[in-house]
């Protein structure tokens, strides 16, 4: 595993966040806290073997469309598999739409959104340190992220739903899952659907969720 720093990915090439600004922030401080150093860039010339050997993590935060070059993406492959770690926040599920490699990854792909508005996040598996400190019945408002499978069926561990019951424009039924995380050979992969507005980014309990990921993935 690559011990250096972490480097924070926010280009996008589709829509854009407002909330980037404040992701990327808050990423900084919680590595820091991890006493990790951390980059934030919007230069896919980051994406080379040299400088990945470099990054405990790679953050993607709200990347959309195609950010990464043909070379970037080789790279970033080979680091992942040969023990990097890539934490995927929100729009990051919309990110790489036509690489295959990113897809698997995923094990889905983002499939639009209702209107921002409240709802339930279901905690099902406490087990972890990104859902630890959330309650079972977690109350948040967000876009409520659709998707065009179930990310079940690629393997993923599942860490937590949404109650479609208690938002409207879901289009999963019962399991619909929000937060999710893999192992790809020797890297580790973490998603999380959640991270619309610039707000959230300073929610006590979203920052411990961000932290727990950055914990696991650096384990």
């Amino acid at each position: 595993m690559p011990t250096a720093h972490v480097l924070i990915y926010t280009r996008t090439t589709g829509y854009r966040h407002d909330s980037i600004p404040d992701g990327a922030a808050a990423l900084t401080e919680l590595a820091e806290e991890l006493g990790w150093a951390a980059e934030v860039t919007e230069d896919p010339g980051a994406f080379t073997p040299e400088r990945l050997a470099r990054c405990a993590v790679v953050v993607l935060i709200s990347t959309t469309g195609t950010v990464l070059t043909p070379e970037g993406r080789d790279a970033f492959e080979a680091y992942l598999r040969r023990g990097g770690a890539l934490l995927a926040v929100h729009a990051a599920a919309n990110a790489e739409p036509d690489w295959p490699f990113y897809g698997e990854l995923l094990g889905t792909r983002f499939d639009g959104h209702p209107e921002i508005q409240p709802g339930l996040v279901l905690v099902d598996d406490h087990d972890h340190p990104a859902t630890a400190p959330l309650p079972a019945r977690w109350a948040w408002t967000d876009e409520w992220y659709n998707f065009t499978s179930d990310p079940r069926a690629s393997g993923v561990r599942v860490l937590a739903r949404a109650d479609e019951t208690t938002y409207r424009g879901g289009t999963h039924g019962a399991d619909h899952p929000l937060v999710w995380c893999r192992e790809v050979d020797r890297g580790r992969f973490f998603f999380t659907a959640l991270g619309h507005a610039p707000e959230t980014y300073r929610d006590p309990a979203f920052r411990a969720h961000l932290s727990g990921a950055l914990t696991w993935l650096t384990a």
